[in-house]
């Protein structure tokens, strides 16, 4: 009986610590800290370097514009 007892106790104990450890794991938002001028910046170079094309350049730059409005 005592043997059982202390076996549930130990499983009920290992269990809450292994809940406590399932945080949720979600997406979490995260303030930005990078400014339009970095982020023009930075599309320019992708640009220039040939990452992206003109037609992509033209359109993420109007995207940018328009987030900081």
């Amino acid at each position: 009986m005592k043997f059982r007892s202390l076996m549930l106790s130990g499983l009920i104990l290992l269990c809450s610590f292994g809940l406590t450890a399932c945080g949720g794991g979600g997406a979490s938002m995260q303030a930005s800290t990078t400014t339009m001028g970095q982020e023009l910046m930075d599309l320019e170079k992708s640009y220039k370097d040939g990452i992206i094309s003109e037609k992509e350049y033209e359109k993420a730059k109007k995207d940018i514009l328009k987030k900081y409005e």
